[in-house]
């Protein structure tokens, strides 16, 4: 955690010279050269949307099959499936790779398999949304302290009063136990997002991903085993776990993955302010649970505050390109 800003500038040296392209070199007609830029700039924000989107719907068909699985042998399911669909799909090099590349990917398993656990476990004793608004206050201190632009922690201030408003100012009735697993969940988000944007640069396409799926798979495996053994190859609960695994985490880590090597760490950590939004909608639709005007309001204010945020990108991109 101590390198948070060494990857936020990182992230944002990646940004700027893909953007300086997008925008077009000196003297070219500004109309299309502007619409390139914007394109560019906004290309990575829809994957970091479209990915919330599914690991918010994908969690919601988790809590459904937490009865049949339990929550350690739900996160076994959709770490060691997500790992087998991402190692035929991507086929990674095992040769080739330093050290420092090893060790790069080594955490960014950890922090996987870590961020999944231990939020399973918050939503075996805590419901989706608190548990979802807890976490997120791991990504939101990452973009105040990563960041050193004044906007980005006024954005992130916004979204953390939606955040606080969805849990209805209430986390003191929730169990502490489940409340405490999910704020663990947010600093492992964290760490997840530094490494995942470090493990991009150093591995090709979805190479660094397949790798560390593969240690979070490792590393889940006994618990779940342990938690609930032969329940685990029920086909039913196989089924299931296999489009929580899609959900939650082939499509929505790829999608990530590729966002972090064109968006700056600040700005993608107050993206990540929009999940206990979406993790309402998901609740919603398939959970049936209501939304009252207070969350609506919050969600209002969540989205305002990553608006925002999309936009102070935008701008800035459009400097760097000049």
């Amino acid at each position: 955690m101590n390198d948070q800003g060494t990857a936020a500038e990182q992230a944002a040296a990646v940004a700027v010279p893909e953007a300086a392209t997008a925008l077009g070199e000196p003297g070219a007609p500004d109309g299309p050269a502007r619409a390139s830029g914007r394109r560019a700039a906004l290309a990575p924000i829809a994957l970091v949307v479209a990915g919330g989107l599914s690991v918010q719907f994908g969690a919601a068909v988790a809590v459904l099959l937490m009865p049949k699985a339990g929550a350690l042998g739900v996160v076994t399911l959709r770490l060691a499936a997500a790992a087998l669909v991402l190692l035929v799909v991507c086929r990674p090099g095992l040769r080739g790779h330093s050290r420092a590349d090893w060790g790069t990917v080594l955490t960014f398993g950890v922090a996987m398999g870590g961020m999944n656990t231990l939020f399973y476990q918050a939503a075996d004793r805590i419901p989706l949304g608190a548990a979802v608004t807890l976490e997120v206050l791991g990504p939101l201190a990452l973009s105040v302290f990563a960041s050193r632009r004044l906007v980005n922690v006024v954005w992130a201030a916004l979204a953390l009063g939606g955040v606080i408003l969805l849990s209805g100012g209430g986390f003191d009735r929730l169990d502490p136990v489940g409340a405490a697993y999910a704020l663990g969940a947010g600093a492992m988000w964290a760490t997840y997002i530094i490494f995942s944007a470090r493990t991009g640069r150093r591995f090709p396409q979805a190479d660094g991903l397949a790798l560390a799926m593969v240690v979070a798979a490792v590393l889940s495996l006994p618990l779940g085993i342990m938690e609930s053994g032969s329940k685990l190859l029920v086909p039913s609960t196989l089924g299931l776990g296999a489009a929580v695994a899609l959900l939650s985490s082939v499509l929505p880590y790829t999608l990530e993955l590729m966002a972090l090597r064109r968006l700056p760490a600040p700005t993608f950590a107050i993206l990540m302010s929009l999940e206990p939004a979406i993790a309402a909608m998901a609740g919603f639709l398939i959970l049936d649970q209501a939304l009252s005007t207070t969350d609506a309001l919050a969600i209002a204010l969540v989205i305002g505050a990553s608006m925002g945020a999309v936009r102070s990108q935008v701008g800035s991109l459009r400097k760097a390109g000049g």
